[in-house]
Formats: structure tokens, sequence, C-alpha cells
């Protein structure tokens, strides 16, 4: 225990306090102490993707990550995208247009495509491509990833322009 250290993280809005190794990554923090295994291990070498998560609003790949260097930190996961009982739109909008087959890759798509989606809300197809040219999928062919994140800019869009209590009220 002499060699644990201990931090406070806030993930998905729930502070959590626990003693770790120092060499512990952020990924194996959020799989193994908090089980949260949506987000998955890939290649470990930060290569494929898989283990995105956005530590303080940012996407990050958790496999790089000490679990120390994010005390003090907010963490967002896959699980913690969109709230209790619902999905986001990006969530929604794989499964829509079957961006995703086996859904290994998937929770790193599409907290890489939140970051993008972000910063660039109406990203052109070129755009898409460049933002996420850091995950890798084995098993799609990226085209239908591709139009999962064009769909979900369009709805996104809409949302933000939907003027309140519009949609049937």
């Amino acid at each position: 225990m002499a060699n644990k250290r201990s931090i406070t993280v806030t993930v998905n809005g729930k502070q959590h306090h626990s003693e770790v190794e120092p060499r512990m990554l952020l990924v194996n923090y959020l799989r193994d102490v908090l089980d949260l295994t949506g987000t998955h291990v890939g290649c470990n070498t930060s290569q494929c993707g898989a283990c995105v998560v956005h530590l303080n609003g940012e996407a990050v790949k958790s496999c790089t990550v000490l679990a120390v260097q994010a005390d003090g930190g907010e963490v967002t996961t896959i699980e913690g995208l969109a709230p209790e009982g619902s999905l986001h739109p990006l969530q929604q909008a794989f499964w829509e247009k079957h961006g995703l087959q086996c859904g290994f890759c998937t929770p790193g798509m599409i907290m890489a495509s939140a970051q993008l989606l972000k910063n660039n809300p109406n990203p052109s197809e070129a755009e898409i491509r460049k933002g996420l040219e850091g995950n890798i999928c084995r098993c799609t062919g990226y085209q239908n990833i591709v139009r999962a994140v064009q769909y979900a800019a369009e709805k996104m869009q809409a949302e933000q322009t939907e003027p309140v209590g519009a949609g049937g009220e």
C-alpha cells in the first residue's frame, strides 16, 4: 500500500476516490477499478483508438494516460456520453447508419467523433476522415462510420436550431 497513490476523479459526473499504483493506466482504472468496460483495451500503444475517452473535455487515448494524471480531473466515457436511458446522437447515428460491425472500435470512434463535432459541428467527409485517422476499424471499411458522423452532425445542428417547445407540443 505504501507505493499506491490516492486520486480523486470525477467520471461521468460521479466523484471517485481510489488508491492506485502510480503506473496504472487510465484505461485499466476505468475498466478494472470502476467497472466501466465500455472503454476498450486494444493495442496498448495508442495506435488503434479503441480506448478514447474525454479527459477535462478533450479526447485522449486512455492507454497513454496514467490514472494519477487524471487526479482532480473529469473523465467522460462512452457510458456517460448521454443521460442514462438515452442515446447520444452519435450513438443513435452509429446504430441507424450501420457504423459498426463487431463493435470493438465503436466506443473509441464515438468518443473521437464527439470531440470532432465539438470542434467542427459541420465537417466535410474529408474532415471526418482526418478527424478519425487515429482510430482503427478492422471490420467496416469506414464508409458507414463517416455516414454516421455526418448524420449525427445534421441531427445535432437541427436540435440546436429547433425552437424551444417545438416537436409537437
